[in-house]
């Protein structure tokens, strides 16, 4: 039986990406899989995230975030480290400024991710200010999408602030965060926020086997 042709590229730079990841899940994925969610990692990300600079490189980042969701789905959920999703709407402001906190401060011992249910273009400067203070880096960080792959591997899913538009799923750990938004706040506000938000990492902290 002839096998189904692969999707065609949005970009052809995206090949490059996509190599990247085969070499990287080979004997996992098959090649299919591989480029769908390349090409749907890229389309997301140029639709509803609205990116527009370094997109192919940050699409490729962006599938290979989800092709290790997979490979924990379809693995052994729920033995390993432990796997933390923060969400909010933009995955600009608190959910980033969470990830960072909890990825500085566990240290390897948690996977961390983070999503929003309708992505901003960039992470808010004013965040990566606060954390650059407090000695967490933030330099790789952008705004991503919720998909059901990340969703689906996480042992723990943290919303903050997007309300019923936050995912729901059985049988996972849900915890919500009431933090202040920092869009356009002051930023002696928003420091304040990353304190507040490093006390509930602390908490979360002790709350996890190992971590």
């Amino acid at each position: 039986m002839t096998a189904s042709p692969l999707p065609v590229l949005p970009d052809e730079r995206l090949a490059s990406g996509i190599a990247h990841l085969a070499v990287r899940y080979r004997g996992r994925f098959a090649a299919e899989t591989i480029q769908r969610l390349a090409i749907d990692s890229y389309e997301r990300l140029a639709e509803h995230a609205r990116v527009r600079t370094h997109l192919v490189v940050l699409a490729e980042h962006l599938a290979g975030e989800r092709l290790d969701a997979l490979a924990h789905i379809e693995g052994a959920p729920g033995s390993g480290l432990p796997r933390v999703l923060f969400v909010c709407s933009h995955n600009a402001g608190r959910s980033q400024m969470a990830a960072a906190l909890l990825a500085h401060r566990a240290a390897g011992h948690v996977v961390v991710s983070s999503a929003g249910t309708h992505p901003a273009a960039e992470v808010e400067p004013a965040v990566a200010q606060v954390l650059t203070e407090a000695g967490v880096g933030l330099t790789d960080a952008f705004p991503k999408p919720l998909t059901d792959e990340v969703v689906q591997a996480a042992d723990i899913v943290i919303t903050m602030g997007c309300g019923d538009a936050c995912p729901v799923l059985p049988a996972r750990r849900y915890l919500d965060w009431p933090v202040t938004d920092p869009e356009g706040a002051p930023i002696t506000v928003v420091r304040g926020i990353r304190d507040g938000t490093d006390t509930h990492i602390t908490e979360l902290l002790a709350s996890l086997p190992g971590a």
